[in-house]
Order: C-alpha cells, then structure tokens, then sequence
C-alpha cells in the first residue's frame, strides 16, 4: 500500500509540474501551441514573421490582390495593325496588265511556268520568303518584302513594273503565315501554331482552334508567356470575365494546364493531409469543411491559423516588414472561431495554392493527455494492489 500511495504521489507532482509548465515537453502533440504561435513576433528564432488576426479588412484586402493579378491588367491588348511579311512566309503575287499588253504576253511566258488567265491577269508560282527577305517577280527582279504589309508589297512591285508593263495592278496574297503565330499546347485536343490575322486573336479563339481543353474546365488554368513575363488564371475565370480574354501577340505561348492546387492541413482537425481544390478558388470555410472540420475533443477553436508567403503591398502593414522570402512576407493569419462574426471572414477569405492551415491543441486536451499517462502508470498498481500482489 505504501509503494502504492507513493507512486500516487509521485503522479500528482509529475501533474502538476507538467501543468505549471504548460505541458510543452511533456504531453505529445500534433505542432505548436496557440501560445506558441501568437507569440512568433516577439520569439528571437521567429522574429520576421507577421502574425495577423483574419477580420473583414484583411480578408477584402488579400481578396482585391489576388483579383488584380487579371491577364487583362498583367498584359498589355495588342495595337492592330496590318500583317506584316516575315522570312518563312508563303505568297502568292496576281499581276493584272491593262490591255494591250506590252509585258505579259502569252508569247513572252511560254515557258516561264506561269498562269496566265486570258484577261490580262498573271498568276506567279507561290514563293517562300527567303532568309535573305525577299521574292522574285519577273521583270522586277528581286525585291525585299520583309517587315512590309501586303499592300506596300503590291505598291513596290507595281513601282517596278511601271513603265514596262501597260499600267500594272498588284494583288499579293497571303498563302500561309509561319512566322506571326501563337503557340497552344498543355491539356488541349491538339497542341498547335495559330496563326495570327489581321484582326487578331483572342485568347478563348486560340484555344477553340486547338480543340479545347481536355480537362474538366473549373480545374484548368491557362499561363500566358510573351516576352520574359509569365501568368496563369484559371479557365473559368476567363469565361465569367470577358477582359481577361485577351488578344494575343506573335510569339506568345498559351499553356493550358490541369495542375491542381492545393493547400496541407495539419493539428487538432479531422484528417490531417493535403487537399486539392479547384482552380478558381475556395475560401476558409470550404477548406476547414473539406477536412472535416475542427476535432472536437482536442481543439482550439481561438487557434486556427493559415500560414503563407504574403505579397509586400498586399497588406497594409502596422510596421514594414523586415523579413521577406522569395519576395514575400512570411505571415500567419488567425482566426478565432470562438466569435461567430470570424465565420463570415471565413467565407470569404481566399485560400490560394500552398497554403498551410493549422488548428492547435485546446489546453483542456493537454491535460486530458497527461491523465491518460497517468492513468496507465497507475492503474496496473491499482490493479495489482487489489489482489494483494503489492501492499
């Protein structure tokens, strides 16, 4: 009975102290306490990171951020102009020579393997524009049409016939374009070049030409690449906002992918792991749903907490951030769900990819920790003591 009563004791101090010292080393837990990460701004190992309590005003703020990174914003519409020629480009030139004809004859072209239409009208041969630049016209010579539109073409070639043919008319064609396209490949039906004309292409029409995307829709997201600079928005998005579909600029390269995001859920919650979600968003509350929700025998509802990497203007900040990395401020939001009013910020608090959302241990589940050891320890002795194996 001694040994019993002592150990008895024993146990209460080892409560105790496990409780004065807020059980931080001696009950095991999932991650930190909520003690623990709303001091983070005055910890000298955490020093730099912004702790941020989720309200309204933060929730509208990251919102509007996240809804100013638009292609309509990011990426300039192109100026319309006419289609300008380029080495690789295929023509096809139309020579018509008032009657009489002095130039094109049916005699002076047997042999040339050119058309000649009867009225007065010359067909020449298609002719790919050379690295050097330029196509051949008989009796014209050589001429350089790089970087010209159709019609200066046509001007020029007639300035060289004048006074050879019998006041010439031009027509050049455009047979097939191959150096102003977009490029569109990723998850789409047929990864292609669409060529540009001269009324341009929009963003939604590129992707038509090439199929369609051959993932469900609310979890694609395009990326745009044009000069140096690359964004993605997802698809559906594009659909619900007719300015972010975009005319396109020769060279730009549309990607169409179906890359799920996702954010990691971990602490006192109803499955730990990492969850995708669409590409068009969700909010907190769909993302504390989607795990099931908050535990209720271990949780502390004042300490949910989402971590991420925070554009620098994106909040208006008590104190300048001293700490960024790859850019951004490392910052921890929290929401305390002991106040209804916090679940209207949840609805419409965004969760972006790599978010990290966390809810603590309540302190009650700590002590309900230290009892289960103890109740281990003792009742095997209590057990023993009642069959008279100890006294």
């Amino acid at each position: 009975m001694r040994i019993a009563s002592r150990l008895m004791g024993i146990t209460f101090a080892v409560i105790g102290l496990a409780t004065l010292g807020g059980c931080a080393t001696f009950v095991a837990s999932a991650g930190p306490r909520t003690a623990a990460i709303t001091d983070a701004p005055q910890s000298a190992s955490l020093r730099g990171i912004e702790l941020v309590e989720a309200n309204y005003a933060v929730a509208n703020a990251l919102k509007k951020e996240s809804e100013a990174h638009r292609f309509s914003s990011f990426f300039t519409e192109p100026r319309l102009t006419d289609y300008h020629v380029g080495a690789g480009d295929v023509l096809q030139i139309y020579i018509w020579e008032a009657p009489p004809a002095m130039l094109f004859t049916p005699q002076s072209l047997i042999g040339s393997g050119i058309t000649t239409g009867g009225t007065g009208t010359v067909v020449l041969p298609e002719q790919l524009v050379g690295n050097t630049g330029d196509v051949a016209v008989p009796f014209a010579g050589k001429i350089d049409v790089t970087g010209l539109t159709l019609s200066q073409i046509e001007t020029r070639i007639v300035t060289r016939l004048r006074g050879k043919a019998n006041h010439p008319q031009v027509i050049v064609r455009l047979v097939r374009n191959n150096t102003q396209n977009v490029t569109v490949v990723g998850n789409v039906q047929h990864s292609m070049e669409v060529p540009m004309t001269p009324g341009g292409v929009k963003l939604l029409r590129a992707l038509a030409m090439s199929g369609g995307v051959t993932k469900p829709v609310e979890k694609t997201t395009i990326q745009i690449s044009r000069a140096g600079r690359v964004m993605t928005l997802p698809l559906e998005a594009i659909l619900r906002s007719p300015q972010d579909n975009i005319g396109l600029r020769p060279g730009d390269v549309v990607t169409a992918l179906y890359q799920p995001l996702s954010f990691t859920a971990l602490g006192a919650i109803g499955k730990n792991g990492e969850v995708d979600f669409e590409a068009n968003g969700i909010n907190l509350a769909q993302a504390l749903a989607r795990i099931g929700g908050l535990n209720d025998n271990r949780s502390n509802p004042a300490g949910v907490f989402l971590f991420r990497l925070v554009p620098p203007n994106a909040l208006p900040w008590p104190q300048k951030p001293t700490t960024l990395i790859d850019g951004k401020v490392p910052t921890i939001f929290q929401f305390n769900l002991r106040d209804p009013a916090t679940f209207f910020v949840a609805q419409s608090f965004p969760v972006e990819n790599k978010d990290l959302i966390y809810v603590s241990d309540a302190p009650a589940a700590d002590l309900q920790k230290v009892l289960n050891v103890v109740g281990s320890i003792v009742y095997p002795f209590q057990t023993l003591n009642a069959f008279g194996v100890i006294h």
